[in-house]
């Protein structure tokens, strides 16, 4: 049997999860062992099963771990890459610009909504001259 395990928070607060691993054995009645990948060796491979969920080929749900770059401490950087939609919005004393930013392994339904100014500060190769 195969489960994906929770790592990370999508969206607003549905969970994100990485995987599908392969379960070697139950332990107690809660918790679960996995096999996990080389780079989680620093990871103890017992879950509680509330950190777990049966991998049924949902694949909005999984995060492929071959293409993040990790650091150390198990945590990696979200990468922009396209720049989706522009929205201004108004606000009560003043104007907010806005556009929906698409992440490096994220699906387009996940993209979120940042300031255009924050984004073109650190992105500026996203935005396109004219």
């Amino acid at each position: 049997m195969k489960g994906v395990m929770r790592f990370c928070k999508k969206g607003k607060l549905s969970p994100g999860y990485i995987g599908p691993y392969r379960i070697s054995k139950r332990i107690g009645n809660v918790a679960y062992e996995l096999e996990l990948r080389l780079e989680f060796a620093v990871v103890h491979p017992v879950f509680h099963i509330s950190m777990l969920k049966k991998c049924m080929g949902d694949p909005s749900l999984i995060i492929p771990t071959g293409y993040i770059d990790f650091k150390d401490n198990l945590s990696y950087e979200e990468i922009p890459v396209e720049i989706l939609d522009h929205q201004d919005r108004k606000l009560r004393t003043n104007e907010v610009a806005s556009v929906k930013v698409s992440q490096r392994n994220h699906f387009v339904k996940e993209a979120n909504w940042e300031a255009e100014d924050d984004m073109k500060k650190i992105y500026s190769h996203l935005f396109t001259s004219g």
